[in-house]
């Protein structure tokens, strides 16, 4: 149910644009991640910081394409988003020391400190890399293209992204305490 929340806005911006075009499309994302925040918001009563940022990012890059009638704004809005998530891993690595990784993921898995380093570099240059593909794709063809690119293309990758994350991280979990076991006197 939370995956299905969290890709609410693009699927919807997906089918409003199939439907009815970019404009029309980017008024529905607008109006789909508020609904989402408000929903997070009344159901769980804490909304993430990264969620507020991307509630930000969507309602400045929509509404200047909505006010500006450019769909250039709505086509840099997921690398403003990618860009600014990979910078707050750096920013918090090398400033001030902190691994975002490690604070998000930490209560799940258990991983020397070394792996977490590379796991947050890892986030961040996939971050970084998505921004510029993204860029690529909006500027090397057409809108249709890019918002089929933004759905399957970066969910996509972002999956296989996952995938080989997890696979990576499973030869560096530590292991756990064994659970006790029932002995019958």
């Amino acid at each position: 149910m939370k995956l299905l929340l969290d890709f609410f806005p693009i699927i919807l911006f997906f089918v409003a644009f199939k439907a009815w075009g970019i404009y029309m499309a980017t008024g529905v994302a607008i109006a789909a991640t508020v609904a989402q925040i408000a929903y997070i918001h009344v159901k769980h009563g804490k909304v993430e910081p990264m969620q507020w940022l991307s509630l930000g990012v969507i309602v400045v890059f929509g509404g200047a394409t909505l006010l500006a009638h450019s769909e250039t704004f709505i086509k840099w809005k997921p690398t403003v988003l990618y860009w600014l998530m990979g910078g707050a891993l750096l920013i918090g690595q090398l400033v001030f020391r902190k691994n975002f990784i490690q604070s998000l993921m930490a209560a799940q898995v258990d991983l020397p400190a070394p792996v977490w380093l590379k796991l947050n570099w890892a986030w961040a240059g996939f971050f970084a890399a998505m921004g510029v593909l993204n860029l690529w794709v909006a500027y090397n063809f057409d809108t249709d293209t890019w918002v089929n690119f933004k759905l399957f293309g970066g969910l996509g990758l972002m999956f296989a992204f996952v995938i080989a994350q997890a696979l990576y991280l499973s030869r560096h979990m530590k292991e756990g305490e064994p659970e006790a076991k029932d002995v019958q006197p």
